[in-house]
């Protein structure tokens, strides 16, 4: 409530406009790097998860091809 008491007498584009280009001037590069950071991680998650899938789907086609000649020993 305190925040909406200060910005009472001020015209729209003073809350709506410029308060935000503020907050983007002065933290802009943190949150810029924080989403770079995000969007980084979430490639290396999804890097990951498609590895472990192939990975898994290589395991399972090999092992059932020679799943046949096992009982042959």
């Amino acid at each position: 409530m305190a925040t909406k008491n200060i910005f009472r007498g001020l015209p729209w584009w003073v809350t709506w406009v410029l308060v935000p280009l503020l907050v983007l001037a002065v933290f802009g590069g943190l949150i810029f790097s924080v989403l770079g950071f995000l969007a980084w991680l979430a490639f290396r998650v999804l890097l990951l998860v498609a590895l472990i899938a192939g990975l898994i789907y290589a395991v399972r086609k090999f092992t059932s091809s020679s799943s046949s000649s096992r009982g042959d020993w």
